[in-house]
């Protein structure tokens, strides 16, 4: 699932519901939801490619260049008078769900605040999430943005104007960074490259920024058409190319040279600070990096233990690595020769589960979902990922999948794949969170990556259910995933906290697990550029399977799995903390 932001750097902490508050108690939460409502369109106005993505279409012309130091200026007062406006609100009176909405409300201003202590813009750009590679995403008409009036067409022409600006903000800020310390590693800088210069074409027409005025819709009159033709040319010329060729020519000339040869965010002034940060924040928990290790240690071996019984069951003689290899090079885990077979097989999971998700789940949701192909220009270095449908239910959720050569695409892990980014992982969770009108709108759009990531990694353990995992190629698969999360607790701490090397994380990581060395490669860099974030999946996981075994056993006949899953979902996401609490209620 694509998302970066930022939370605050303490577990979460739910005030009693009987605090008194210093004001005179009231059970009328009316004036708490104005506040919630004026919060989330002021909102809306100062990051409308967020309002974009979730529906919101009043914005669709604006470009707010948040990596700008007076945009950060201005985004603290705003959490900071928020902050203080909820400050003032009677919560004595306020039922369970109201007071957990102002709990959660404070939560992320507060996270807001602290964000904003840590100079991690002034590394805007990485390979793996950059507002430079949601661009062409954007534009290219497959994404949030839509294509559909002339007036669409005219907005996305307006926004994409601003983006000269946010070049020269991107590269003032990176110029920053090379002065006080804050650069990227060399390893990722060079990943970059390729990235930039594939968007640059030498005729408009091959620009994916052109694709929209190839096929127009039925809404947009012939009289506009050959207005809009031209502008989307003129926009390719005058505004694409040249933002990517003096981005491309910064990151050559002034920022590779100046990049650093170290992997981990330690190495930066005041790093180790930043990363304890990024791990309260991805975990929602307390957990000390050493006691993050060793879960990931622990979790490495035990993985390795089921790995080995499935070699068995399959009657491989050999070791576990060379099992590995076997499943690496055999060609029939390598059935595929055009991209669309690969789309075609993951919807073949889809049916095959399909009857059997209402044995798991009373609750549904009403968002649509397709499967597409990542694009070409970020498929080398994209994982396959889930994009979340519109509130309004005009976009579907879309499972992207990028295929670079569909020959050398391995089928094992596709079924773990598809339980994880796409049903009944976070289609589901995303989608009813979205579509639940009883949460006010900054509730519906929450993502904490511990609760997100862990519950998609929860459900690639729901595959036997689901009738995908008779297989045992497949069921390893699903292990081959599990132990990846688990790899990455050991390899992020490695890095960002104990001076692990780039190198040794890749080779610790196919020692591991059913990985080539590109594949581990390019994983070992991701983490290197968002440190933290890796971690969420597994401790998510973790704690929802261990939730889930207790009240099985607390329970017995009485425990429903169906309701334990609504009770997961039905308040989307929250800390990991909270979600432990509303569980132990439930139970009861």
């Amino acid at each position: 699932m694509k998302k970066l932001l930022f939370f605050l750097a303490v577990p979460f902490m739910m005030q009693s519901c009987n605090d008194q508050s210093p004001q005179t108690a009231s059970s009328d939460a009316a004036p708490l939801d104005a506040l919630f409502e004026r919060y989330w369109e002021e909102r809306e106005q100062m990051f409308p490619l967020e309002a974009t993505s979730h529906g919101n279409n009043k914005y669709n012309n604006k470009l707010t260049i948040t990596i700008a130091s007076s945009f950060r200026d201005s985004l603290g007062r705003f959490y900071q008078r928020y902050l203080n406006e909820s400050a003032k609100v009677d919560t004595a009176g306020l039922g369970d769900d109201a007071r957990l909405s102002y709990d959660l409300f404070q939560y992320e201003l507060k996270k807001g605040i602290e964000g904003l202590s840590y100079p991690a813009h002034l590394m805007p750009i990485n390979q793996f999430w950059a507002f430079s590679l949601e661009l062409p995403q954007l534009g290219s008409g497959s994404g949030n943005q839509p294509f559909k009036t002339v007036a669409d067409y005219d907005n996305w022409l307006e926004r994409l104007s601003v983006f000269p600006a946010w070049v020269d903000t991107a590269i003032g800020n990176m110029r920053t960074g090379i002065a006080s310390g804050w650069v990227l590693p060399r390893s990722l800088v060079v990943k970059i490259l390729p990235e930039l210069s594939g968007v640059i074409v030498k005729t408009d027409v091959q620009s994916i920024f052109y694709s929209p005025v190839k096929e127009f819709p039925d809404a947009v009159p012939a009289s506009e058409r050959e207005r809009l033709t031209q502008a989307y040319k003129d926009a390719v010329n005058n505004v694409v190319n040249p933002s990517y060729k003096k981005l491309l020519d910064f990151f050559e000339q002034e920022y590779l040279p100046k990049s650093r040869p170290t992997s981990g965010i330690n190495e930066l002034p005041g790093g180790d600070a930043y990363y304890n940060f990024c791990i309260r924040d991805w975990t929602t928990t307390s957990l000390s990096p050493d006691s993050i290790y060793n879960i990931g240690e622990r979790e490495v071996a035990r993985i390795e233990g089921e790995m080995n019984k499935v070699k068995e069951e399959v009657g491989y003689k050999g070791s576990l690595q060379s099992f590995f290899k076997f499943i690496s090079d055999n060609p029939k885990f390598f059935p595929f020769t055009k991209p669309q077979q690969i789309i075609d097989s993951f919807w073949n999971i889809k049916k095959v589960e399909d009857p059997l998700l209402k044995n798991l789940f009373a609750n549904v949701p009403e968002t649509k979902f397709t499967i597409r192909q990542t694009e070409a220009f970020r498929a080398a270095s994209a994982s396959a990922e889930y994009s979340q449908g519109s509130e309004d239910g005009s976009r579907p959720g879309i499972f992207y999948v990028p295929i670079v050569d569909p020959r050398k695409y391995n089928c094992v892990a596709m079924a773990t794949l598809f339980l994880h980014e796409a049903i009944p992982g976070h289609h589901y969770q995303i989608s009813l969170q979205q579509e639940n009108k009883k949460l006010p709108a900054f509730r519906r759009f929450l993502w904490y990556g511990a609760y997100g990531e862990g519950w998609a990694h929860y459900c690639e353990t729901l595959g036997r259910d689901l009738g995908l995992y008779d297989d045992p190629y497949q069921y390893f698969g699903h292990l081959s995933d599990g132990i990846h999360r688990a790899i990455r607790l050991v390899v992020d701490i490695g890095i960002h906290s104990r001076h692990m090397s780039r190198e040794d994380a890749i080779k610790y990581m196919m020692a591991h697990e059913l990985i080539s060395e590109s594949e581990a490669t390019a994983e070992i860099e991701r983490y290197m550029a968002l440190p933290g974030q890796a971690l969420s999946y597994k401790i998510g996981q973790l704690t929802i399977s261990s939730e889930r075994k207790k009240y099985q056993e607390q329970m017995g006949g009485g425990f429903n799995i169906a309701s334990f899953h609504d009770e997961v979902l039905k308040d989307g996401c929250v800390p990991l903390s909270v979600l432990r609490s509303k569980l132990e209620k439930w139970s009861k």
